[in-house]
């Protein structure tokens, strides 16, 4: 069976695993791990800002600390990863993901916390291109697909690190002393659960796809396949991004819901995310992601878009549900076809798709209040359905996530 195939179609179900016990389970530890730790800290960000006396717009730029860290380290991890593979990648930037948050919570002024952020930053960029690699690994070695757990177990850890995150701080414990305890756990628990990871396989064997790599780490880019992936992936986690930032604010400026049943929005989206991706590697035994992918991305179309038309709180909330059910497998499919392509490191592939999709998660939530002040955040949001429409539209007329042959073109 060609490579690439045998992850999309059901027959691969039944093929014998190639992965000895417990790899999966490592690489879920360590997604877990990775979004607990990053989302244990957002419940202090009202504390951070008293204490540091930050106004709004003061904190905002503080906080681009994180993701501009996040990007700047993303392109070049693909090239290290054709280095040291992607077990030692993940060891060594766990490693200093856990040991550079402490930074964060020992921050006095607003530089110092923009540099903590952005040193921490690098190194959850570059743990997630590193795990994401892993993943495709084990992926390839049991011959069916498990990316979508994956990133359910991600998006589990970070509903597990907010509430602990809250726990802390209405217990009293600051945000230094909770990272350094959480950091520490997540060290020795994913630094164990690594040791069973599994090494790269060889490198491909195509020179003329594969040079250009190792020269200039942004050639990768020039992959036509490579920049489908990364607009599939950047519209996706716009999506993602707005609803995170704007449905509160929807839900409660424009449909006049109270605080608390705005703060369902974001609620409902990721609940419907988690629950699909828990469930997803099981649909994608049975459907090809070239038709599952397109049908969920269209169901998010039209039950946004309804949402809009009706404009009451409860159009509104499973507007939001549908959307994250719309959204929820595209990211770890595009992760999964870019570690497919022939010719091109994993790694590599990987590294440009996350870069290209983190555009659109911190680009998207400012693009989109510019947008309302303009206008109004109702007609904005009208965004979001025109982008899941195109995203459906993508995936099923580009080879980019189910062909064989994705590298000759999309």
């Amino acid at each position: 069976m060609p490579e690439g195939a045998a992850i999309d179609t059901p027959a691969a179900a039944s093929g014998p695993p190639g992965a000895p016990p417990g790899t999966r389970a490592a690489v879920l530890v360590v997604f877990f791990g990775h979004a607990l730790l990053f989302a244990s800290w957002t419940a202090h960000i009202p504390q951070v800002k008293s204490h540091l006396g930050l106004t709004d717009a003061r904190l905002g730029l503080a906080l681009f600390g994180a993701p501009i860290g996040s990007l700047a380290a993303m392109l070049l991890t693909g090239r290290l990863l054709v280095r040291f593979g992607s077990r030692r990648m993940v060891q060594a930037t766990l490693l200093g993901y856990c040991l550079t948050g402490v930074g964060v919570g020992l921050a006095t002024t607003q530089l110092e916390l923009f540099g903590a952020l952005a040193v921490w930053g690098v190194f959850q960029g570059s743990l997630d291109v590193s795990m994401n690699t892993q993943a495709i690994i084990v992926e390839r070695a049991l011959g069916r697909p498990v990316m979508s757990g994956f990133h359910g177990a991600w998006s589990t850890g970070g509903f597990a690190g907010a509430g602990l995150g809250a726990l802390a701080v209405a217990r009293g414990l600051s945000l230094g002393g909770q990272l350094v305890i959480l950091g520490l756990v997540a060290a020795l628990v994913a630094g164990a659960a690594s040791t069973q990871m599994l090494p790269d396989p060889p490198p491909p064997t195509a020179p003329r796809l594969e040079a250009p790599d190792r020269r200039r780490p942004f050639g990768v880019l020039r992959n036509p396949v490579v920049l489908v992936l990364g607009a599939v992936a950047l519209a996706c986690m716009l999506c993602e991004g707005a609803a995170a930032d704007w449905s509160a604010v929807y839900l409660h400026d424009s449909l006049r819901t109270t605080p608390a049943v705005a703060g369902l929005g974001y609620a409902a989206f990721s609940a419907a995310m988690v629950a699909l991706r828990l469930t997803g590697d099981r649909l994608l035994v049975r459907v090809a992601r070239r038709t599952l992918l397109p049908a969920l991305a269209a169901g998010a179309t039209v039950g946004f878009a309804a949402a809009l038309v009706v404009r009451t709180p409860l159009a509104g909330l499973l507007g939001f549900a549908c959307l994250g059910v719309g959204v929820a497998l595209v990211v770890p499919s595009a992760m999964s076809a870019a570690g497919r392509l022939p010719g091109v490191h994993a790694g590599t592939a990987v590294a440009a798709v996350s870069a290209i999709g983190w555009i659109g998660f911190v680009g998207g939530p400012p693009l989109i209040g510019h947008l309302a002040q303009a206008i109004s955040l109702p007609t904005t949001l009208a965004l979001l359905p025109v982008l899941t429409a195109v995203i459906a539209v993508a995936i099923r007329t580009t080879r980019a996530f189910g062909s064989t042959d994705a590298a000759a073109g999309p």
